[in-house]
């Protein structure tokens, strides 16, 4: 039914063919999202190897506030969340001394 690898789920009921539909708009939704999310880490990475604090802080702002909605939305476990921010904050600490 899908056009994901290993994804060949056959509905026998209404409501399973539903929540299958659901789970792919679901899984296409946390692809986007996961994937913004990794393209502001490299960023913030990248600003942090340039050694350009500013820049660095900014977007590191950005990677939080994205981390933290993904978070609370379930796409990305709380602990692995704080982990993450925790670990760039400690980059961007890094360079500003």
């Amino acid at each position: 039914m899908g056009n994901f690898p290993g994804e060949c789920q056959v509905a026998n009921h209404k409501d399973a063919a539903k929540r299958n539909r659901q789970n792919q708009k679901r899984r296409a939704h946390n692809r986007q999202y996961r994937t913004r999310m990794r393209n502001q880490i490299k960023s913030v990475r990248a600003a942090v190897e340039s050694g350009d604090h500013a820049t660095a802080s900014e977007q590191l702002r950005n990677a939080i506030s994205t981390i933290q909605r993904l978070a609370g939305k379930g796409v990305l476990h709380k602990r692995q969340a704080g982990r993450r921010i925790s670990r760039l904050q400690q980059a961007v600490n890094a360079i500003s001394q």
